[in-house]
């Protein structure tokens, strides 16, 4: 997860970017602003916040590298921060190009350049690109200037005030946003990326018409690649080739998550010995890996560092339940043995043991 907690804003630059098939055009800054110390603070916050999880992305392009058309003006920024307006301006065109469905909602552009950002132990520059969408009502009271100084020295005093309404940017939410990190130029940088609003025609915008982004072979992506294949070939592929209950299956399951939060790297052969056991088992699911990564187009390593944030993340979706008709769900949490399958004459039947009623 980055950290900016000693990161500083050199420079921001801010442009309207409009719906060209609506007939809303582009509109660039002259110049870049130089935030004082009060609007950094605001800035960092509003912009930063959403930039949380530990999902890393890289610029690339079916072609080469070069063809990304966000990688050579990135280089040249980081090679040279005092372009940033005019390599905003830049930026600012391509994300109008991008803009090519009706849906598409316009708004303001931040380019931000960030100095000393944290991520993985490493200080580094770090490039923030950011679109704000949608606009909330707040109030602005006003007053009389002159009634409201006599009522310093006569407290009784009555003024007039009134209410006007203004439409503006809510700092509590981000809407777009992208980070570039000044690492791994040749495989495409370090991006962290931030979608709030990515619903109907704008869901792939961001970070495939405009960005050109995937995601790096990582930690991370290993982790919660690993563990998506494997919860697919539990729930899926294994009743099909074996007479496994659904109690098994949550038990795959539970042991599964067991291992991933107990070890702090994965090892192909540990997981097999400790989770799937049976060799039969075992057999079926390297060839559901192999059939997987050859369907996703990747390569899963057989050994990587587990990642804290995948495996909390997936483990969300390890939803170790068994639906009895309408009426009954058990969730298996624990010692499968504590659990047992029957039948008699009402009908099928499951046998639960337990210490204490809660």
């Amino acid at each position: 997860m980055p950290s900016f907690d000693a990161s500083s804003i050199s420079s921001v630059a801010i442009h309207h970017v409009g719906n060209k098939t609506t007939g809303e055009g582009l509109i660039l800054s002259q110049r870049a602003i130089l935030p004082d110390d009060a609007l950094q603070n605001i800035l960092a916050t509003f912009l930063l916040s959403s930039f949380k999880g530990e999902e890393y992305y890289q610029l690339f392009d079916e072609q080469s590298l070069d063809a990304n058309p966000i990688f050579p003006i990135a280089r040249r920024l980081f090679d040279n921060p005092a372009l940033l307006h005019e390599e905003s301006c830049a930026i600012a065109r391509l994300l109008f190009d991008a803009t090519a469905h009706p849906n598409i909602k316009p708004g303001d552009l931040f380019v931000v350049y960030f100095k000393d950002c944290q991520l993985g132990g490493e200080t580094l520059d770090a490039i923030g690109i950011f679109k704000s969408e949608n606009r909330e009502a707040f109030l602005r009271i006003n007053r009389d200037d002159e009634t409201w100084s006599r009522l310093q020295d006569d407290p009784t005093a009555s003024a007039d005030f009134s209410v006007d309404i203004l439409h503006g940017i809510s700092t509590s939410k981000l809407d777009k946003g992208a980070l570039i990190f000044n690492s791994d130029a040749d495989q495409g940088f370090i991006l962290s990326v931030v979608d709030n609003t990515n619903r109907g025609a704008d869901a792939i915008y961001w970070k495939d018409d405009f960005l050109h982004v995937r995601q790096r072979q990582d930690a991370f992506f290993n982790t919660h690649q690993t563990m998506q294949l494997y919860k697919e070939f539990v729930s899926k592929e294994l009743p099909q080739q074996f007479e496994v209950s659904k109690a098994d299956q949550a038990d795959l399951l539970n042991k599964s998550v067991q291992f991933f939060k107990q070890n702090d790297n994965f090892e192909i052969d540990d997981f097999e010995r400790d989770v799937l056991q049976q060799p039969e088992v075992i057999d079926s699911f390297r060839q559901y890996r192999d059939d997987f990564s050859k369907r996703n187009d990747l390569q899963l390593p057989d050994s990587f560092g587990i990642s804290d944030g995948a495996v909390k993340q997936q483990s969300r979706s390890y939803k170790s339940v068994i639906k009895l008709d309408k009426n009954f769900h058990i969730y298996v949490h624990g010692d499968r043995q504590l659990i047992e399958q029957g039948q008699d004459e009402k009908g099928k039947f499951y046998k639960v043991y337990y210490n204490e009623e809660s």
